[in-house]
């Protein structure tokens, strides 16, 4: 799924958490969104990518993210940031008064692969993503590891954030992905 080309390095993952502590911070504050120039080719790709706060102990904050690779990893970083602090409708907005007591995390994702064997799904390593008609959910890797989810438990929790019955997975019509994600984080201050 993932090849060694398209993972970042240190420097890379380092930069971008860079970008979404300065974007979250200076939009929470006075609404502004910096500016960010790199003419590093992996920035410019279009990858699907997440941006996630969780407090210190732990309760997620806000999550958002593409699946789809639909804007440059940079951009997508930058918009996520914001959504996750801002728009998240699960939760008010993020305030300045929070920012030292949030983890930021990033997963930037492979592109989808549709599976009709759910042994291919390896927990810990894969996310999930669950289409039944006008229905989708998705759960990015690290929720089932966190949880301490088994494979069958990760499809039910996927349809369930889908809006569907735990084993609608297991009918005809419904499509199963999977995906990678390279997961990394810092506190926000």
């Amino acid at each position: 799924m993932d090849t060694p080309s398209s993972l970042l390095d240190e420097g890379d993952q380092e930069f971008l958490l860079d970008v979404a502590r300065a974007t979250i911070m200076g939009y929470v504050t006075n609404g502004k969104i910096p500016l960010f120039e790199t003419e590093d080719p992996r920035f410019k790709e279009k990858r699907g990518a997440f941006v996630t706060l969780h407090e210190k102990r732990g309760a997620l904050r806000g999550c958002i993210g593409y699946v789809e690779p639909i804007k440059s990893l940079l951009e997508t970083i930058v918009e996520m940031s914001i959504a996750c602090s801002t728009r998240d409708p699960r939760f008010d907005p993020v305030t300045a008064d929070e920012f030292s007591n949030l983890d930021l995390e990033i997963s930037v994702l492979t592109p989808l692969e549709e599976i009709r064997d759910v042994d291919r799904i390896s927990v810990g390593q894969h996310g999930l993503m669950i289409k039944k008609g006008y229905f989708s959910g998705l759960l990015l890797p690290q929720v089932a590891t966190e949880y301490r989810w088994d494979r069958r438990q990760f499809l039910r929790e996927t349809c369930r954030k889908a809006g569907l019955d735990g084993d609608a997975w297991k009918e005809a019509d419904a499509k199963i992905f999977i995906f990678s994600a390279q997961v990394f984080g810092r506190s926000l201050m």
